[in-house]
């Protein structure tokens, strides 16, 4: 996976790859307020040279239209549209493997005889290959809303860069042919919101959603994903109408780990299925610093030889490459980002005889890449590793010695799997975790390939969730999650402690465990938020006995720590098909534990089966992002033109200023923004090309005076254009 309220007034601009010229017509969603139909009539009345491709009125009022520069000038005149909404950038997110993986072994035998048939899944992606021998008898249509038809074709390599995504996806959910999917006899429904490239918009994805319940929908999958971490994000809250309106709703919770609060809008959605990735069978190599007693996970580059010397070695700063390095023989050369090829800088530390060349990123989150640009290939180890991993190597670049290790992944959670919280509700994400690391599937041209990512465990969670809803028809949709929360497997780290919640939530989805399970406890990730004073905060579990038998659940008594109480019911019966509504509350001295998060597991028993209930509370405050999401776009849909700006802030704060920098030398520029008294939430608005200066690729420095009076600073990427690309 890489690259409004509902109903407030904008117009959203579906970004595309081409300039367009002034005579030709583009492709928008203008969202409206009130009445669509009412709308739709008064265009077809005084712009009869306006095409209406489409209708929107169930996740957000709107009309997608055709139309030139000229017309839709004129529209944004109108007094019913207010602004023209910058939109976010979505990005299908996968990392390509050579290692196979059986999707049968993960079912278990309670599931055999169920196959999800009469479940309708819509795949929300960048299309399928329905003519694929594997996937032609499942898929049931579906709708393309990057070129407005009904033929949501994956992107072929004469439509622009082809895309594989949506094909592999909708295969782990239910292929059914030479590969078998966890559903093979569902009906697959494709929804092309992603187009070349497998990039997309918000509106797109939007759109997409509507057109998926419109369609009936039982289940939608969604592997793609922002880097927004706020649950009030739009693509967040179409999530949380879909799942009003009926439709479950699985997302891939995101690429960007390890780093904490790095999930992304839509797994930020309250009520989405948010899915981790737990790597396959498979050995990988690690680096290990002896000294400090460190694993580094790495990522080999596409292309580069195995990483096999064991021997340990120095690191050598290598800059950004733009220089020759001095003789690295017997080193291992540190490159950071930049403007140089990947290729070329380890080119540069080959011929410097270096022993092997670590990349890291110079922003968050992994770093997929490759060496393969035609050239000659080179002959030493090439491997990303993340900006926090690069600065600590230098950081101890005179005593770190690293030395490569194969290690056996099996049921561990994927390195590169986005973690939790949620900013602002403070959530837990993921809610489940299901292989991802790497998934075996279908690809365009009657193919097959592994990839991984988080967008692969997601079409596990949905498959499996397709097997529970025709097993279990009479349960309710919270009752078929439940079912695959409860019984879900607690994942354990090498050193047998358990992954923390914000990395697994219940853990690995056993699918056979969830169609047999005679207990569900219907919500069971305990949330009970931010404490800033001394209070007590209370959680509502719902549990169900969906057996013919009375069962027992049992709490285990939480270990006592200074400074909280626990309160929890010692053990409940629970009569055939009764359900119950369990108090679970928490009291905690502020002045005795610190601030933060606190995270950990509850236990809880019913017959032989054990849960582990994940918990988590913020006190205080915590180091999350404090602004996210900084975007300018190019609007030159009025008589001058302007920039519309955007970013996301978790929380309000008393001043906000932007100032640029050049991203390599990181001189001052200019100051970009000043704000004072900013809610929490998105902050648009727009600027003058004068207020905005030069376009360019700039490094942009946010610093926030909090409302408490503090100060916090964060920098993020910004690309300043004053041309609007379009479909």
């Amino acid at each position: 996976m890489k690259r409004f309220s509902l109903l407030f007034i904008s117009v959203f601009i579906i970004i595309g790859f081409q300039p367009v010229k002034a005579a030709e017509q583009r492709t928008v969603i203008i969202e409206l307020e009130g009445d669509v139909s009412a709308y739709r009539e008064y265009l077809e009345m005084h712009y009869p040279f306006i095409e209406i491709v489409d209708e929107f009125d169930t996740l957000f009022q709107g009309l997608a239209l055709r139309a030139t520069d000229a017309q839709l000038d004129e529209l944004s005149q109108h007094s019913h549209l207010l602004n023209i909404h910058q939109v976010h950038t979505y990005k299908a997110e996968t990392k390509r493997t050579e290692v196979p993986f059986v999707t049968q072994e993960f079912l278990g035998t309670s599931a055999a005889g169920v196959t999800g048939k009469g479940v309708k899944v819509g795949v929300i992606d960048t299309g399928i290959d329905y003519t694929h021998p594997d996937l032609k008898k499942n898929y049931k249509g579906g709708f393309d809303v990057v070129d407005w038809d009904d033929d949501p074709m994956e992107t072929t390599p004469e439509e622009g860069e082809a895309t594989i995504h949506g094909t592999h996806v909708a295969g782990i959910i239910g292929a059914n042919g030479k590969m078998k999917g966890i559903a093979p006899d569902a009906e697959i429904f494709s929804y092309r919101a992603l187009g070349p490239g497998g990039t997309g918009t918000s509106v797109q994805v939007i759109a997409a959603i509507e057109k998926a319940v419109e369609d009936k929908m039982d289940i939608i999958n969604l592997s793609l994903g922002s880097s927004v971490n706020g649950p009030d994000w739009p693509t967040s809250l179409a999530v949380n109408k879909a799942v009003e309106m009926g439709v479950s709703v699985v997302t891939a919770n995101g690429n960007e780990g390890p780093a904490n609060w790095t999930v992304g809008s839509p797994a930020t959605a309250t009520k989405a299925l948010s899915v981790g990735a737990v790597t396959t069978p498979q050995k990988t190599a690690v680096l290990y610093e002896r000294f400090y007693k460190k694993m580094i996970p790495i990522l080999p580059l596409q292309g580069a030889v195995e990483w096999k010397q064991r021997r340990s070695l120095p690191i050598m700063d290598g800059g950004t490459g733009e220089k020759q390095l001095p003789d690295a023989t017997g080193k291992i050369v540190l490159f950071k980002r930049g403007k140089i090829p990947f290729a070329e800088k380890a080119r540069i530390a080959e011929r410097a005889n270096a022993a092997a060349v670590l990349i890291y990123n110079d922003g968050s989150g992994p770093l997929e890449a490759s060496i393969q640009d035609g050239g000659k290939p080179v002959s030493i180890p090439v491997a990303a590793v993340t900006r926090q991993v690069g600065l600590w190597l230098l950081k101890n670049e005179k005593t770190a010695q690293l030395s490569a290790k194969q290690v056996e992944l099996q049921n561990r959670m994927a390195a590169f799997s986005s973690r939790g919280p949620v900013t602002r509700n403070w959530a837990i994400k993921p809610e489940i975790a299901a292989p991802g690391a790497p998934v075996w599937s279908t690809v365009p041209q009657s193919g097959y390939q592994a990839l991984q990512g988080t967008s692969m465990a997601a079409p596990y969670v949905a498959g499996a969730l397709a097997l529970v809803k025709e097993a279990h028809p009479e349960w309710t949709d919270e009752q078929q999650i439940g079912a695959l929360l409860t019984t879900a497997q607690l994942l354990q780290k090498p050193n047998d402690q358990p992954y923390d919640p914000i990395e697994q939530g219940m853990g690995k989805m056993q699918p056979s465990k969830a169609i047999s399970t005679p207990v569900i406890i219907e919500n069971p990730l305990l949330r009970f938020g931010k404490i800033d004073s001394k209070q007590d905060a209370e959680y509502v579990l719902t549990v169900h006995n969906v057996s013919n038998v009375r069962q027992k659940l049992q709490f285990d008594q939480p270990k006592a720590v200074s400074g909280i109480r626990w309160k929890v019911p010692m053990a409940v019966e629970l009569s055939p098909h009764e359900t119950e509504r369990l108090n679970i509350s928490i009291s905690v001295n502020p002045d005795i534990q610190e601030a933060g998060v606190h995270q950990g597991y509850l236990s809880a028993r019913f017959g032989q089966q054990k849960v582990h209930l994940p918990y988590l509370f913020l006190l205080k405050n915590a180091d999350y992002p404090k602004a996210m999401g900084l975007e300018m776009e190019w609007k030159p849909l009025n008589r001058k033109g302007a920039y519309h700006y955007q970013i996301y802030l978790p929380e309000g704060v008393a001043e906000l200023r932007i100032d640029l920098y050049d991203p390599d030398t990181l001189i001052y520029n200019r100051q970009l923004l000043t704000k004072k008294q900013v809610d929490a939430g998105l902050l648009e608005g727009s600027m003058s090309k004068r207020e905005a200066g030069k376009p360019g690729v700039y490094l942009a420095l946010i610093q926030l005076r909090m409302n408490d009076g503090k100060y916090v600073s964060t920098e993020l990427p910004l690309y300043l254009s004053d041309q609007m690309l379009v479909k």
